[in-house]
């Protein structure tokens, strides 16, 4: 039991020492795909996503705050968690109510790169000890650009400037305000909610986002 134990001991760590390595590696060399992007090839075995990685300077600047106002307006300040967010989740789901995701935008690369979609505490605490160690090996600026690379805005589609060829026929750096908050406005459930055609559903999150553009400014994000 003791050998077996050392194996797996070894095993462990191991593989923490290649998934540091990997990480190091991802801080300067583009990821070649992402788990969300492997799944869509396993499912859809005819059609390859859409995805065209652009550097964060070639992205209009309204696109990264739209979607720090929209999903993690604590960005700049967290290192990986946002805690109060994840006390209030806990705090829902004892309560009966359904496990909500608090995810910072550092947890959603660290998910949308390695891991699976679902709610369940294993995936969970695997998100969370990645995003803790994106945070301490990659500066807010890549965490930025790589989710903004991979993240989902619809079927097949990842990646901003996929998404705004796709939905507007124009690059990433020429996105407006906007269309941006459109864009950011899909996030949460890219499968069902569309930049192209919003629901009122969509259109009512979009003058949120807005708002809360407007609020934050677009200094907010000038120091990372």
């Amino acid at each position: 039991m003791r050998a077996a134990g050392r194996w797996l001991a070894g095993g462990l760590a191991g593989l923490l020492i290649a998934l540091v390595l990997v990480l190091l590696l991802f801080r300067f060399v583009n990821p070649p795909t992402s788990a969300f992007m492997l799944a869509y090839r396993i499912g859809h075995p005819d059609q390859a996503p859409s995805q065209q990685w652009v550097a964060l300077e070639a992205i209009s600047p309204w696109m990264p705050l739209a979607v720090v106002a929209s999903e993690d307006q604590r960005f700049p300040e967290h290192w990986g968690l946002d805690l109060a967010a994840i006390r209030s989740a806990v705090r829902e789901y004892a309560q009966g109510e359904g496990l909500r995701g608090a995810s910072t935008i550092t947890q959603q690369t660290a998910k949308n790169l390695f891991l699976w979609n679902g709610r369940s505490f294993v995936r969970k605490g695997l998100e969370a000890g990645l995003a803790v160690t994106l945070e301490a090996l990659w500066p807010k600026r890549r965490i930025l650009e790589v989710y903004l690379n991979i993240a989902e805005f619809g079927p097949g589609i990842y990646g901003v400037e996929a998404a705004s060829r796709a939905f507007f026929g124009i690059p990433a750096r020429q996105l407006s305000r906007g269309q941006a908050a459109r864009l950011a406005a899909v996030l949460p459930n890219p499968k069902v909610f569309r930049a192209d055609r919003p629901s009122a559903y969509v259109w009512e999150r979009v003058r949120w986002i807005r708002r809360q553009m407007d609020q934050l400014g677009l200094a907010y994000l000038g120091g990372l």
